[in-house]
């Protein structure tokens, strides 16, 4: 008989999935590897999803991971989105998922002027302009392929899907960035060397295992909306991963965690984290009714795929918050609750005071209604 959990548990065993109770990895590349993929295309809400994650990471640790180390690659994997994953994963990835997205964005590359033939000679020009030149920031890029006679409109969103598909091809990946958060672009290869390559069915398996780990208790639904991939697919990866997984009902709902998976024990106190833009825990699930009330959902899904950063106590999100910079390089963090926090305020200022430690600047907490207080 499946393992029946209340909502308080199954929210104590996400919280617990995505890394943010119990025990965490002191390292970039570990934290990665287990998440499966974290969302990137904000670069400084890519690096602060680390922060709750890892033990004693700070900002420096994660921007050597991409920039030097290149133990964390970014591209383009799950839902068509710039992600990091880690370099030993990222050829597999590219290889199950890039294909169907390159597919799928073919007629919004038509609308731009990205008709197959240009599509296909840009790929040889993108490598022989990197092979020489880079990395190179998407302008500079541009303009090259324009000396090789590949010629894009460099005011509109044509160069941006014209990277993408280079890169769901597994032709470049994110390089460097420059100063301000510049990307630059690399030949995949070049950057990762050879690349980990599995039969597709293997590969298929292996994500819904990965995904698991970081979000189970979950369902296909769940992993084919994190993923970007069909249902049938997603159907498919747990079947291929059925040895490895256990059906429980979760919530009232058939769902399904790592066979080796154990069961969190309740904390001792409240568990408070502050998780910025594009989060990973609003993003994983199909839907966040478990985590986030109706009732303020505008608040945290501004629409447009816009996140806001979100107050989470005890696997709840109550309430919303901004991170500000002033004088001297001190920040401040607003938190806008839902709900009076009074019990969460001591966890409060424990975030606050890592953010600043991350972020290597001193923080201060401000809580609506409340007086400002120092985090640190």
């Amino acid at each position: 008989m499946a393992r029946s959990l209340s909502g308080n548990q199954v929210r104590r065993w996400r919280l617990r999935s995505q890394l943010l109770t119990g025990e965490r990895p002191g390292d970039v590349h570990e934290v990665v590897r287990h998440m499966g993929g974290v969302q990137a295309q904000d670069t400084p809400a890519s690096r602060l999803a680390l922060r709750p994650r890892g033990a004693g990471l700070d900002a420096r640790a994660v921007r050597a991971a991409c920039d030097r180390e290149r133990s964390v690659v970014r591209t383009w994997a799950m839902r068509g989105t710039l992600h990091m994953v880690t370099a030993e994963d990222v050829g597999w990835l590219v290889a199950l998922l890039g294909p169907g997205f390159a597919a799928a964005n073919r007629r919004r590359r038509l609308q731009l002027g990205l008709d197959e033939d240009l599509c296909a000679r840009a790929l040889p020009a993108i490598r022989k302009v990197l092979a020489a030149d880079g990395p190179l920031p998407r302008g500079e890029l541009v303009a090259r392929l324009a000396g090789e006679g590949v010629v894009v409109d460099p005011r509109g969103q044509a160069p941006a899907h014209l990277v993408g598909y280079a890169a769901a091809r597994g032709v470049v990946c994110r390089g460097p960035d420059l100063d301000g958060d510049e990307p630059t672009y690399v030949l995949l290869d070049d950057w990762v060397g050879r690349r980990r390559v599995l039969d597709p069915e293997v590969a298929l398996a292996e994500l819904t295992r990965r995904y698991l780990g970081a979000h189970g208790p979950a369902t296909p639904q769940d992993l084919a909306a994190w993923a970007g991939i069909t249902a049938g697919q997603a159907r498919s990866g747990f079947e291929l991963a059925a040895g490895a997984l256990a059906e429980v009902e979760a919530a009232g709902a058939r769902a399904w965690t790592p066979r080796d998976a154990r069961a969190p024990r309740p904390g001792s106190g409240p568990c408070v984290r502050l998780l910025y833009r594009f989060d990973e825990y609003l993003l994983g699930w199909r839907g966040h009714d478990l985590i986030l009330s109706p009732a303020f959902a505008g608040r945290i899904q501004a629409g447009g795929g816009w996140i806001h950063p979100a107050v989470v106590l005890d696997g709840r999100v109550v309430g919303t918050w901004r991170l500000t910079q002033g004088g001297a390089g001190r920040l401040t963090v607003a938190v806008e609750p839902f709900e009076p926090l009074d019990a969460a305020v001591p966890g409060l200022q424990a975030e606050v005071a890592d953010l600043g430690r991350f972020l290597d600047a001193p923080a201060t907490l401000s809580l609506a209604g409340a007086a400002p207080k120092a985090g640190g």
